[in-house]
């Protein structure tokens, strides 16, 4: 039993090195700052009391660092799932009533659960479907939402938070004349200094000084009293242990929502970890134990009066950014929370909204790829369409969506590719054994009589159609003088029971019509397929070869004429071994 496993701090821990400890605990007071207003401002957002976004940023990400696969993953509440909380709880119950918050927690259990049962259950492949150009196009789309969202606190103006540029644009056009200056001025000045220390100070936490400064000059200069909003007053208190209220009406009342959420909290996690994971070498985030360590977090959180938590997009490309190396700075997050809670109220008062905002942008700016679509464009149009409809999607209809469409178009493209695969004619490379596509190499020797033919890819159900339509379709084009058709069965590793009665209908078509059919380069479990199905007592042994030149050699010598038989004794030894 392999304890790393399934407890990823022991990969990591044990070669914990000194020098990191630093840029882990910047980067995670870095993100505690950050964690405090976004856990009030999602707590709303999902229709609680603001203290218990602070426990959702608390206990999940203490969780999370002890079984999640990412290094720099930030988990705490989240802005999707929080309006995804107040929509489907409010069906059920008024929102801010003790039984909202009561449904609420019951729900983080269940989203906890299900997400913990799919990792056992190894559910994680649904990330295969998230390809690296939807990955690009939902991290781009999701940061523009992010820094669009952000506009209205850089701004010094009331602009309502939305997951559709079209409604924040509007918003941004109304509130226009109503902008405050100085927040406008104090927003700016902070980028522009994150920026040049990133640039020319890379080890000094940028975005811990404007914090630092912000507070200093808010609380000297009394700033709230010409406009600028600052954070204000947080709850204090730390989270009493309580079961979550769970029965069976409950239970089936909140079903598909926790359903629901259990995957999109997924997704929305496994996107930004594995966006996080390119820019890293030294390790892997596993899906399967993210949903462990997902479900873990929200089902424990719960019992500490939590909501659904998942990976922040913002916060964990602040912690990237900040220099965090291992989970421990999402340990060094939850004590700041924890010290807030508990005695720092104060500190954070008089906090600028405007520098957070500052911070948010600089780190959505650098989530934004615009690398991949220029790449896409030299050589691959169908996911350069994926990435530009994941993108839109996600900025005009929110990050699900985004999310999902491209999920979608994933599979569509997938199931495409596989029903029309590469097919290639060959033909032989004067002066040597070698067969190639003759639409890509020059002075291709052709015979007229032959047609030989390379399917590069597995033939099953979904392509026997488009495999004998285009076969045929290709000795039509021979002609009446099409005496041996070769098919080179290098790139086909697997046959199912369509395939091999689609070519048993090749065969009996072509043999029907005098046309011989060889097979070369079968692979042994394709072989042994071919053999169990009885369709080799057709094709017979001596019709198959191990190259393509050994099947032009035996035609001539006759061998596939009527008049003559050729056997390949050294073939079958082979095929016997």
């Amino acid at each position: 039993m392999n304890l790393k496993s399934y407890f990823p701090i022991l990969d990591w821990l044990p070669t914990y090195q000194k020098h990191w400890l630093k840029s882990d605990a910047l980067a995670g007071i870095t993100i505690g700052v950050i964690l405090i207003p976004q856990g009030i401002a999602y707590a709303i957002i999902a229709g609680l009391p603001p203290v218990y976004g602070l426990y959702t940023a608390l206990i999940p990400q203490i969780v999370y660092a002890i079984f999640g696969t990412s290094r720099q993953l930030a988990v705490g509440p989240a802005a999707m799932d929080s309006l995804i909380v107040a929509s489907g709880i409010s069906t059920l119950s008024a929102v801010g009533t003790e039984n909202f918050i009561a449904l609420a927690i019951a729900l983080a259990f269940m989203v906890g659960f299900f997400q913990f049962l799919f990792g056992i259950f190894k559910l994680g492949f649904l990330v295969n479907f998230l390809s690296r150009p939807v990955i690009s196009g939902f991290t781009t789309g999701s940061a523009i939402i992010i820094a669009a969202n952000q506009i209205g606190n850089l701004l010094g103006a009331d602009i309502q938070r939305s997951n559709n540029l079209q409604s924040l644009i509007s918003d941004v056009f109304n509130e226009l004349s109503n902008i405050n200056y100085l927040t406008f001025f104090i927003g700016v000045f902070s980028m522009l200094i994150i920026i040049l220390f990133k640039k020319y100070m890379k080890k000094i936490p940028a975005s811990l000084i404007v914090v630092i400064l912000g507070v200093f000059f808010s609380f000297i200069f009394d700033i709230q009293s010409y406009g600028t909003e600052i954070i204000g007053k947080i709850p204090k208190g730390l989270p009493s242990f309580e079961i979550p209220v769970l029965d069976k009406t409950i239970f089936f009342e909140l079903l598909t929502l926790s359903i629901t959420l259990a995957f999109i909290g997924f997704l929305e996690a496994i996107s930004i970890g594995k966006s996080i994971e390119v820019k890293h070498n030294s390790y892997e985030v596993k899906p399967n134990q993210e949903l462990i360590a997902l479900g873990l977090g929200n089902m424990i959180g719960s019992f500490f009066q939590t909501y659904p938590a998942t990976g922040g997009f913002a916060r964990t490309a602040v912690n990237d950014q900040s220099g965090a190396k291992t989970p421990l700075s999402s340990l060094f997050a939850a004590l700041i929370i924890l010290l807030t809670l508990l005695f720092l109220t104060p500190l954070f008062y008089y906090l600028p909204k405007a520098i957070l905002a500052a911070i948010i942008l600089v780190a959505a700016y650098g989530l934004l790829d615009f690398k991949m679509p220029k790449n896409l464009l030299n050589y691959n149009y169908l996911d350069l369409i994926i990435l530009n409809a994941t993108l839109l999607m996600t900025i005009f209809f929110g990050i699900t969506q985004g999310i999902m469409i491209g999920v979608i178009l994933s599979i569509i493209m997938l199931i495409f590719k596989s029903t029309k695969p590469h097919m290639a004619v060959l033909g032989n490379v004067p002066k040597t054994h070698f067969y190639r596509n003759i639409d890509r190499f020059k002075d291709i020797i052709i015979k007229d009589e032959i047609l030989i033919i390379r399917f590069d890819a597995q033939l099953y159900f979904a392509n026997t159609s488009y495999f004998k339509e285009k076969l045929k379709k290709l000795a039509k084009e021979k002609g009446e003088g099409l005496r041996l058709i070769i098919i080179d069965c290098e790139s086909i590793n697997a046959l199912d029971s369509s395939a091999i009665y689609a070519l048993d209908e090749i065969y009996d078509y072509f043999n029907g019509q005098g046309v011989s059919i060889a097979l070369t380069g079968v692979k042994g479990l394709v072989r042994d397929v071919l053999a169990k199905s009885g369709l080799m007592k057709k094709i017979k042994y001596d019709h198959c070869f191990m190259s393509i030149q050994g099947a032009i050699d035996c035609y001539d010598q006759l061998c596939f004429s009527n008049q003559k038989q050729y056997s390949h004794q050294e073939y079958i030894k082979q095929i016997n071994r």
